[in-house]
């Protein structure tokens, strides 16, 4: 089954995932825009005023989480709702026939756009404020998000998949990513770490993302650096096993749901 053929679906989905989740309430536009700023404003309170983090070049607190945070929050509800998109469209799935992995893209593709819109809307407030971001590190910061993208759209797949059968696997995501959140040089440079801990902290793939696209926007940087080409080459044979794993288990989902 070709999902090129439902394009007209896939697009209805993400219009529908947009307008229920983000446009349709006060809470869903609260999630999407003032929850970061939220989370901004108490990380700044509590590591820049109580515990005093000291950045490397006396770079502000706010920009250095600001230029990390929102393509982490970005990735992080991309994968969990990507997981939960088959099971929360059981109905659909049950009714219709269709590719049913466009409900796992159309969830994660929404979700990164809005984060992204909210993104660049940080980045113009930084930019105009007279913070000097480097725009010429924009394309690294491009390929590391399109990399963080493709990586969140495999990892809702295989969750996605393992959802439908298993349903308390929504349950473990949560603290999962919050240990995951802790070990990414979101709120601190890894420099700071003891060498121990950045030893274990370095085989933490999510790192080689985040870091490229802070560091582009901040110091520049026109080319992505290699370790996000690295990530590339592993992240695309990963997307494919995650959807060969989704169709392989796909007609099975109406047994379960």
């Amino acid at each position: 089954m070709n999902p090129w053929r439902h394009r007209w679906l896939f697009l209805a989905l993400i219009e529908r995932e947009i307008r229920n989740r983000y446009v349709g309430s006060l809470a869903g536009l609260f999630w999407a825009l003032v929850h970061p700023l939220v989370l901004l404003g108490v990380y700044a309170a509590v590591f820049a005023t109580i515990f005093r983090v000291q950045l490397p070049g006396n770079q502000l607190f706010v920009t250095f989480v600001a230029l990390a945070l929102w393509p982490w929050l970005a990735f992080q509800e991309s994968v969990q709702r990507g997981a939960h998109a088959v099971r929360a469209h059981g109905s659909l799935v049950r009714k219709v026939a269709f590719p049913h992995e466009l409900l796992v893209l159309s969830a994660v593709a929404a979700t990164f756009a809005v984060h992204l819109f909210g993104y660049a809307l940080v980045l113009l407030v930084l930019g105009l404020s007279g913070i000097g971001l480097a725009w010429g590190g924009i394309p690294q910061a491009a390929a590391a998000l399109a990399a963080l993208f493709v990586l969140a759209l495999a990892g809702g797949l295989a969750l996605g998949a393992l959802q439908v059968f298993v349903p308390d696997t929504e349950q473990f995501l949560a603290p999962a990513f919050m240990v995951l959140f802790y070990a990414t040089p979101v709120l601190y440079p890894l420099s700071i770490a003891p060498d121990w801990l950045q030893a274990i902290l370095a085989w933490n793939p999510l790192r080689y993302l985040i870091e490229p696209i802070r560091d582009g926007l901040a110091s520049g940087g026109a080319w992505p650096a290699w370790p996000v080409w690295a990530l590339w080459l592993a992240a695309l044979p990963l997307l494919g096993g995650a959807l060969a794993l989704f169709r392989r288990l796909s007609p099975h989902f109406e047994d379960f749901l």
